[in-house]
C-alpha cells in the first residue's frame, strides 16, 4: 500500500538521480502536493482514470489553460512510472 506522499517521495529522486533541473522537481513538487491535498493523501492503487478525469475537471475551473498544461504531463509521467 503506497501513499501519493511516499510515492511522490520515490518520484522526486528518481527524477534527482535523473538529473532534472531543481526548479522543474520544485514544480512537480507543487503539483504532487496538490493532488495529496485534493486525494487526501489516498493510496496510489485507489486512484483510477476517472478520479483522475474528476481532478482536472475540478481545477481546470480554478486555473488558467497554462496551469493545466503543466497539471496534464505531470499526472500522465507520475502515475505512469509509479504503477
Amino acid at each position: 500500500m503506497l501513499l501519493l506522499s511516499e510515492a511522490w517521495k520515490a518520484y522526486e529522486t528518481d527524477k534527482r538521480i535523473e538529473g532534472f533541473s531543481r526548479y522543474t522537481i520544485k514544480a512537480y513538487g507543487i503539483q504532487a502536493k496538490l493532488l495529496v491535498l485534493y486525494f487526501k493523501d489516498a493510496e496510489i492503487a485507489t486512484l483510477n482514470t476517472e478520479n483522475l478525469k474528476e481532478y482536472l475537471t475540478t481545477s481546470a475551473a480554478a486555473l488558467k489553460p497554462s496551469s493545466m498544461a503543466h497539471r496534464r504531463p505531470f499526472l500522465s509521467f507520475f502515475f505512469t512510472s509509479t504503477r
